[in-house]
């Protein structure tokens, strides 16, 4: 800190008027009769005073300009620091706020995808049970079906191997009968009726006539148990075939449905480890932004506490130093008046009269030089430095001189020194008014130019940030909307194709059900009829059935050759009918499992895309806001600008040399008082006038 000069004023050096001429006196001795002439002569008291404070009025206003330009420097930091320091302490706050709820959905998220994990792998477990359970069921209905059917594929083996060894007459009939008899399907009237067949020829060889109508009853029954086991067989590979697609349609929808949970888990573990991982992120984010905002806040504190003491250390210097030049000028002001500068030419020259020879040299001088002679001495120098200086001040001097009678030309000069030391001192004051203003300006002009400069890249950042964000949720939506259309599509297609599997389920049942009443009715026509020949034909003796057969022909029984074929062909008919119903249930259980499929996923998909579109429309929502406040904040700090910008239009028609410059003209006025000060010495007679 500059110390005010006020310090000097209070405590002055001990330069008062009754020890100046003692001092004088003494340098008139050490340094010869120049110095002496000099001092006695030329100066007097007043006049050093009034010198010595004019010195330290200049050097006051100096550093008092300089204090004010350092200050305004100062005050311009403290403002950008201060501004600087409070936006990135909203911009940490509203950051903290962002960080704590993203912390607290990310948590959210996790924990309620930890549940739908949970929920799908105990979905998935579940399935794997069901699925290990229906295969044993499988397992165990196909060892029964594999059982069943080879008891009934023997059943019939024996019973087509009987009758042909009954209708080819070998003699392993009993053999092959005992083997039907023993087959576990054979049910008891059969076996009766094979017991008394092989009783009836035990030990004897029948004749031919006997053995065929013995053995065309056992023919027919072994026939029409063919075929009764047949049809078993067929009905047990339809049941088999159905419930082996049943389980394989049960399986495959089992396994998709475990691939799906594990699928959508596996996606949800990594979406849920994601989830964690961002709160961890934002957790070291909230720590640092909470970190770096209270740094902040200790910053701002800090410097407003500097700056306000600088600016109450400035107010005080301020204060100090307008009153230190107020009192240098006051006194100035009254030691340049009549009442003292006059008073001290006329009476305190006389008391250095005690240097005796100082006075002599004085008295001789005085008496070899003329007034006329002086007067042109001066008028000739004040001229010569008129024209080098260009100075009309000089010029006006050097005619009033050789005029006007030799003391007023002495006041003239006096006051027009004064009047160009107050000139000066009036253009310091100006000098250093405009020297800080435009420092000050310019500093303005600066800040605000790059702060306008940074918002309006901020806000050109904005408006890009929100056209693509605009931009995205536009193909969101699209997406979506594609989406719903094309799950429409599929809900309508699907609803189109269940309607027609579930006709034709209908009308594979209704056409098995028709099959099997028509082959029902050709059975139990053929079978009436294959039960009363045989009744016939048990109920006579041997020859008179031998006669009747000579002499009658056998009754009419039907066409039971061609039925059996007929009845094959229908049984193909209906195992057709039976596989078109099953393959249609299970390409239609097919299709609803894959429609369900795709409705969860494009589902699932759906609500991703609407978070997603969510976030970004407030993401939106914020960087609108965000490029309004900008846009504001840019138009008030243009406004300063301009604002700035008009004030030195203000600022440059008094503050800005246009021709010389102020060090020039401070530099000419010295010049200019300098030669009227050795003017006045001329006057004086303290310069020699050759």
């Amino acid at each position: 800190q500059v110390q005010p000069f006020s310090a000097q004023l209070r405590h002055p050096p001990p330069t008062k008027s009754k020890m100046v001429w003692p001092l004088l006196g003494a340098l008139c001795l050490a340094s010869g009769l120049a110095a002496c002439d000099a001092a006695v002569a030329g100066v007097t008291p007043v006049q050093k005073v009034i010198q010595l404070l004019d010195g330290m009025l200049a050097k006051g206003k100096e550093e008092k300009h300089a204090e004010e330009v350092e200050f305004a420097k100062f005050q311009a930091w403290c403002d950008s620091t201060r501004k600087a320091t409070t936006k990135s302490i909203e911009a940490g706050a509203a950051q903290i706020t962002q960080l704590d709820a993203d912390i607290a959905k990310s948590e959210s998220d996790a924990e309620v995808l930890g549940q739908e994990i949970d929920e799908l792998e105990g979905k998935s477990a579940q399935a794997k049970s069901e699925a290990a359970s229906a295969k044993a069921l499988r397992e165990k209905e196909n060892g029964d079906y594999m059982a069943q059917h080879q008891d009934l594929s023997e059943s019939v083996d024996a019973c087509e191997k009987a009758v042909s060894v009954l209708k080819s007459k070998g003699a392993d009939v009993p053999q092959s009968l005992a083997q039907v008899r023993s087959s576990p399907k054979i049910p008891a009237h059969a076996i009766e009726v094979i017991e008394s067949f092989l009783a009836m020829n035990a030990g004897q060889e029948p004749k031919a006539n006997a053995y065929e109508f013995q053995s065309g009853g056992v023919v027919e029954m072994l026939e029409k148990l063919t075929g009764k086991f047949k049809d078993q067989r067929l009905a047990l590979q339809k049941a088999d075939k159905n419930a082996k697609s049943n389980y394989e349609m049960l399986l495959q929808q089992l396994t998709d449905n475990i691939h799906t949970d594990e699928s959508r888990s596996s996606e949800k573990s990594a979406s849920k480890a994601g989830k964690l991982s961002d709160a961890a992120n934002f957790k070291g984010d909230f720590e640092v932004t909470e970190k770096t905002k209270a740094e902040d806040e200790k910053t701002l504190s800090d410097t407003k506490a500097s700056c306000n003491a600088k600016s109450v250390e400035f107010e005080q210097n301020q204060v100090t130093r307008a009153e230190e030049i107020k009192a240098i000028k006051k006194a100035m002001e009254i030691l340049s008046s009549d009442a003292v500068s006059g008073n001290a030419e006329t009476h305190l020259p006389s008391l250095a009269q005690v240097h005796a020879k100082g006075r002599a040299l004085a008295q001789l001088r005085s008496s070899v030089q003329n007034d006329g002679d002086v007067r042109q001495k001066a008028a000739a120098y004040l001229q010569g430095r008129a024209k080098d200086l260009g100075s009309r001040y000089l010029s006006v001097m050097a005619s009033r001189v050789t005029e006007d009678p030799f003391g007023k030309v002495k006041k003239m000069l006096k006051d027009l020194i004064v009047k160009l030391m107050e000139e000066a001192n009036s253009e310091a004051d100006h000098h250093a008014y405009c020297t800080s203003e435009l420092a000050t300006n310019k500093m303005t002009q600066e800040d605000k130019s790059s702060e306008a400069e940074k918002l309006s890249a901020d806000a050109d950042q904005l408006t890009a940030t929100e056209a693509q964000l605009a931009s995205e949720i536009t193909k969101l939506s699209d997406a979506m909307a594609e989406l719903q259309g094309a799950r429409a599509e599929a809900t309508k297609n699907r609803g189109e194709e269940k309607a027609t599997n579930t006709k034709t389920t209908a009308d594979s049942k209704e056409a098995q059900v028709a099959v099997e009443q028509a082959i029902a009715v050709l059975r139990e026509f053929y079978g009436k009829e294959t039960d009363a020949s045989s009744l016939l034909q048990a109920g006579k003796t041997s020859a008179a059935a031998t006669v009747k057969r000579s002499t009658h022909r056998e009754p009419y029984t039907g066409m039971g050759s061609s039925s059996g074929g007929i009845l094959g062909l229908l049984d193909v008919i209906l195992s057709d009918f039976a596989r078109l119903e099953t393959e249609t249930s299970s390409s239609e259980d097919q299709a609803q499992s894959a429609y369900e499929k795709y409705m969860n996923e494009s589902d699932e998909d759906l609500a991703v895309k609407d978070t997603t579109v969510e976030h970004k429309e407030s993401n939106k929502q914020q960087t609108e806001e965000s490029l309004r406040s900008t846009q504001k904040e840019l138009s008030l700090t243009q406004q300063e600008l301009d604002a700035a910008m008009n004030y030195y239009d203000k600022l440059k028609a008094d503050c800005v040399d246009n021709n010389l410059s102020y060090e020039d003209r401070v530099s000419m006025r010295k010049e200019e008082i300098q030669s009227l000060k050795e003017a006045m010495k001329i006057l004086n007679g303290e310069a020699s006038l050759v």
